[in-house]
């Protein structure tokens, strides 16, 4: 018998969760739409790179994962948004492994 163990998967970082968590194409009836599940990583990757522009180094370090993490999470959920859109299918954010963080401040300077 081999025994294999598998590494646990680490839970990443993220600074906002979206306010909207379902998107459906018009005219399509409830019973007849397929669905596409985004996870919440996968919603806060995009959100940081394509929404807000941050560069992959960055946002992997605010997430706490590696760049090519961050790359597999960007890829994923770009297909995924593809795939909803060209086959008319409804995307669902939920699910994930994941914690939520406070939105970082900056720290204010003192004029002079």
């Amino acid at each position: 018998m081999v025994l294999y163990i598998v590494r646990p998967r680490k839970c990443k970082k993220v600074y906002a969760k979206p306010d909207v968590t379902y998107f459906k194409p018009r005219a399509i009836p409830m019973l007849e739409l397929k669905e596409v599940a985004l996870t919440v990583e996968e919603f806060e990757a995009i959100r940081l790179k394509d929404y807000k522009g941050y560069g992959q180094v960055k946002i992997a370090k605010m997430m706490g994962i590696s760049q090519p993490t961050l790359h597999r999470l960007l890829s994923s959920a770009r297909k995924k948004i593809a795939e909803a859109l060209v086959e008319g299918k409804a995307i669902m954010i939920k699910g994930g492994n994941y914690s939520l963080k406070k939105k970082i401040k900056k720290k204010k300077t003192k004029k002079r």
